[in-house]
């Protein structure tokens, strides 16, 4: 549900958006930012500035280049990424981090670190976790 200027949804969220409200934009914002690629492009672009398309895509391995350019096209939607695109030949467009963009960049930064430094803890909780019988 898209919030359109002017609307009752709209001057609710200018206060405070509210996560556990199904109807609240606030759902999307939070699917961009921690998605895969959300987190992973935000943490490449605050750890190292601007970077073209082609040096994002080297940097989140595994990445396919359309969901890079939907995650890219998404968050510079939200305002957490701008986009550059330089009119020369061959197309040059960089992206880089918003000032919206480095405030959430930080929080998402903070949890990668976190997985990061405690991935061996992690993965010992996995193996002593009882194995679970998929539902068929």
């Amino acid at each position: 549900m898209k919030a359109s200027k002017g609307s009752p949804l709209l001057e609710k969220v200018k206060q405070r958006g509210d996560l556990y409200a199904a109807a609240c934009p606030s759902r999307g914002v939070l699917e961009h930012v921690t998605s895969q690629w959300g987190v992973l492009v935000l943490v490449a672009l605050k750890e190292e500035g601007t970077h073209r398309f082609s040096e994002l895509r080297r940097k989140v391995g595994g990445v396919s280049e359309k969901m890079l350019a939907q995650t890219l096209q998404a968050l510079e939607q939200d305002g957490f990424v701008h986009r550059e695109a330089h009119p020369v030949i061959p197309p040059h467009v960089d992206y880089s981090l918003t000032p919206l963009g480095e405030e959430v960049a930080v929080h998402v930064e903070a949890l990668t670190g976190w997985i990061e430094d405690n991935l061996a803890r992690v993965m010992t909780a996995r193996t002593k976790a009882p194995a679970r019988k998929k539902a068929s």
